[in-house]
């Protein structure tokens, strides 16, 4: 009889320890692998053939600022696909909120929140939109979805808003 109860309560916990909302939030790029070789092949030539024309009329101090632009552009977007590495792992259960940051360079930061202590807060602009999202319990605060586009914000704000409802409401 007592064995029974046990597997009960196990059945409880892992329910309550079961994700009722999970997503997995990284910032947008309109430009994919692909996308980027191919902008670089046609920045290349256009590079290299602006070099010939200023190399033939003999004002070779010309082309080496050509060749720094093109190295500036490169730096410029491997920073910008170093920082599309970045992500957020959001995750509520009944029993808790976990908000995971992964940086660029793989550094993990760990935020814990009590549900039904936690208030989701959203800071509105009224021709903007959603310009902040934040999770704030226990005295403390982090951010969520920095890096989102503004529907993207408006549909998260939504999704776990309404969760954290009904897990509040005890649904």
């Amino acid at each position: 009889m007592t064995q029974g109860n046990a597997d009960t309560s196990m059945a409880d916990m892992s329910m309550n320890e079961r994700p009722v909302f999970s997503a997995e939030l990284h910032p947008y790029r309109s430009l994919g692998r692909h996308g980027h070789r191919i902008f670089f092949l046609i920045a290349g030539v256009l590079s290299l053939a602006h070099v010939a024309v200023f190399l033939i009329s003999g004002a070779w101090p010309v082309a080496l600022f050509f060749g720094l632009d093109f190295l500036v552009l490169f730096g410029a977007f491997w920073l910008n696909n170093r920082a599309a590495k970045a992500r957020e792992l959001v995750s509520l259960s009944r029993t808790s909120i976990s908000i995971r940051k992964i940086s660029p360079s793989g550094r993990e930061t760990q935020y814990a929140f009590n549900p039904f202590w936690a208030r989701f807060l959203v800071s509105r602009k009224p021709k903007i939109g959603i310009t902040a999202m934040h999770v704030r319990g226990n005295g403390r605060e982090t951010d969520v979805g920095t890096f989102l586009p503004l529907d993207d914000r408006e549909r998260f704000a939504s999704a776990f808003s309404g969760a954290l409802a009904r897990v509040k409401r005890g649904y």
